[in-house]
């Protein structure tokens, strides 16, 4: 036995400290164990039982490993749902780990990703990475059918058990959602040398001879081929400020020149903000168009469409404004009288960045209500690009519904101190707000529940340290229930009056309302960031239902944004924060698609790489999605010089062309 430890180069000391193989066992049997356990040294031909020492040592360390092991496999079982047996060993995690990164485990241990079954022996000892001790747990299917939230290829989960969700489609694992702490804990599980694992990033294989592991390396970068896929249509986001606040276009000639590029290309089209502040900056009424007809002028006779943005919010303070775009001067002078017209947070703290959902019905803008004003805005924007609209030129409006133009309460302001990853406030103080929650909590018959929660922390706490999202804290409770109802029931009636509007506005044109991903703290049971932006979305509730049915009702896209952790600023944590972007992308991308939601998308990164394109492309168009659906249009964030650099441009032609369903080259140097 010594010899062959030490051939993988560890002792059995070693082995024994790792305690791979312990079970969670009663003390009882541990005792008995250690009541006939003896050593095999002989002195004068008799044996000799360990010093007593040495056994309490060793009582000591199982003790200790089994209570670890326990810890481990509690926090599995509820945060991440796995099916673990009662008395589960090491062996076990590590096979339902490798099941939940789309691996195939078969009863004898034998391991090997799913997308090789057709070429991988189906028994055998061969090409053992990992071997299950227990032949009598289930193999965990990786089937589309699962349970509401979960992840798909590698990221745990939060234990869903009460709230499950029929027919959401989890792909399999693509070959641009292995992360390197992935490929990390497969290195790990093979061994110290430094082999690498079966990566699909790589597209190499290992072959087990004689114990050791050799890996067979590619040399390029291997591709899914989407020629012959659906064709999706991919627009550029002009820069926010292309438009100057005397609504005039800034450099046409430039702008020219960059759009005759995006079109060589096949782009289909651009996106751009209409700015409030700046069509109807000084009176009431009183809209100023110019710079965006000689825009839309422009785009037409380079015969390419438009997605136009109706801009409700200032632009300046948020993750990529490099420009300042204020509200209307007049509604500035308003807010300064009545700053309740403005969202409010517990310490009285005003929002400029949007109108609070509480002015939607009130009169509290030169006689008219927040809807009102809205409705006039794209009535006018209706009649002066009619011609636009007639001809096709406009194929999508996108109506701004809050803060950055999303669905949601500005919940995360960096002006007042918010940072990644801080729970947010609630922002229900302005008078206007609490009036509603008054009338709600008179009708529930309980109007002491008329108010905020007073235990919900500040712009940046944690979770855990509040009484109020904390795992069994008051957002579970009877008052918690009713206050987070309320709070998303205005979200959800917000953005069915300002689209049933809009609808009437633009009738015979696609309308989209934008979605936000609030990812952070979403393995967590109160799911605290999407609670404070709105979204009702506890782990014993979909948040998520109420809107799409929203949406529904309305014949609206859902625009929706794609984060990963691989295109995230590297600085930013998503395990110290819970977080999981690919969780809810596709909680959100499942229920839009099941109440037959059309969904289109853009990234929420700066992204000009191979890798990253690869990413988009496979979100776009999910390879294992049995109903093959995909993005009803993409929209690249953003124009800029950078993308004009030649390398760039090589790829982002690249991507056209695959989202395009077009056949390209698998690699080009």
């Amino acid at each position: 036995m010594a010899a062959e430890m030490q051939r993988f180069g560890a002792s059995e000391e070693d082995d024994d400290e790792m305690g791979m193989d312990v079970k969670e066992e009663d003390d009882d049997d541990d005792e008995d164990e250690e009541k006939n356990m003896v050593t095999p040294n002989m002195v004068g031909g008799a044996r000799r039982c360990r010093p007593q020492e040495e056994k309490e040592r060793t009582k000591l360390r199982e003790r200790q490993r089994r209570a670890i092991t326990a810890k481990i496999l509690a926090g599995l079982r509820r945060h991440g749902n796995y099916n673990l047996r009662v008395r589960a060993d090491i062996n076990d995690v590590i096979a339902a780990l490798a099941r939940e990164a789309g691996w195939v485990v078969l009863p004898d241990g034998t391991t090997f990703p799913s997308r090789a079954q057709s070429t991988r022996p189906t028994g055998g000892a061969q090409n053992t990475a990992v071997t299950s001790s227990s032949s009598q747990m289930p193999a965990q299917p990786t089937s589309p059918t699962s349970l509401r939230g979960i992840s798909p290829g590698y990221k745990s989960t939060v234990d869903y058990s009460s709230s499950h969700l029929k027919g959401v489609f989890v792909p399999t694992s693509s070959p641009y959602d292995v992360s390197s702490s992935t490929r990390s804990q497969a290195s790990a599980m093979i061994g110290d040398g430094g082999e690498l694992p079966n990566d699909p990033l790589l597209g190499g294989s290992i072959d087990s001879v004689d114990t050791t592991q050799v890996v067979d390396m590619p040399s390029k970068l291997q591709e899914r081929d989407f020629s012959g896929t659906s064709y999706v249509p991919v627009y550029a986001m002009l820069p926010l400020g292309v438009i100057n606040m005397k609504c005039e276009l800034v450099d046409p000639d430039g702008l020219v020149k960059q759009l005759k590029i995006l079109k060589s290309m096949h782009v289909d089209g651009i996106m751009v903000d209409c700015w409030w502040g700046i069509v109807e900056a000084h009176a009431p009424q009183e809209y100023n168009w110019n710079g965006y007809r000689r825009l839309f002028q422009m785009v037409k006779e380079l015969k390419m469409k438009l997605q136009v943005v109706m801009s409700f919010h200032e632009c300046g303070g948020n993750v990529g404004d490099d420009v300042c775009i204020p509200l209307p001067h007049w509604v500035a002078e308003i807010g300064r009288n009545n700053p309740d017209i403005f969202f409010t947070d517990r310490a009285g703290r005003r929002d400029p960045e949007c109108l609070s959902w509480g002015a939607d019905k009130e009169r509290v803008l030169r006689g008219r209500t927040a809807i009102e004003v809205y409705f006039d805005y794209m009535r006018s924007f209706r009649v002066e690009f009619d011609e636009f609209f007639e001809d096709g030129v406009i194929s999508m409006i996108v109506v701004g519904l809050g803060p950055c133009g999303e669905l949601r309460y500005p919940c995360n302001p960096v002006k007042h101190g918010w940072r990644y990853p801080g729970i947010g406030e609630f922002q229900c103080y302005d008078q206007y707000m609490l009036k509603s929650l008054r009338k709600a909590a008179e009708i529930r018959g309980h109007s002491f529940w008329a108010r905020g929660p007073e235990n919900a922390g500040s712009y940046n706490s944690l979770p855990h340290e509040t009484g109020f999202f904390c795992d069994g804290g008051d957002y579970d409770g009877y008052y918690g229930r009713f206050f987070l109802s309320w709070y998303s029931q205005v979200l959800v009636e917000h953005g069915d009056k300002v689209l049933s509007l809009a609808k009437l506005a633009f009738e015979g044109t696609q309308i989209a309302a934008k979605l936000s991903g609030m990812h952070w703290w979403y393995k967590t049971a109160s799911h605290a960031a999407e609670l404070t932006a709105g979204f009702y979305n506890s782990s014993n509730r979909d948040g998520y239902a109420a809107i799409m049915a929203m949406l529904k009702r309305h014949g609206a896209t859902l625009c929706l944004t794609c984060s990963e952790k691989s295109m995230m600023n590297q600085n930013t944590d998503l395990s110290e924060s819970l977080a999981d972007p690919e969780g809810l992308l596709w909680q959100v991308l499942n229920a839009a698609w099941d109440a037959s939601i059309s969904v289109a998308s853009e990234n929420s990164f700066a992204c000009n790489g191979r890798e990253r394109f690869s990413y988009l492309l496979e979100k776009a168009k999910p390879i294992s999605d049995p109903d093959r659906r995909h993005f009803s249009s993409f929209t690249y964030l953003r124009l800029s010089p950078l993308l004009m650099e030649r390398p760039n441009l090589i790829e982002f032609e690249r991507f056209v062309k695959k989202m395009h369903g077009e056949a390209v080259l698998e690699y080009q140097t």
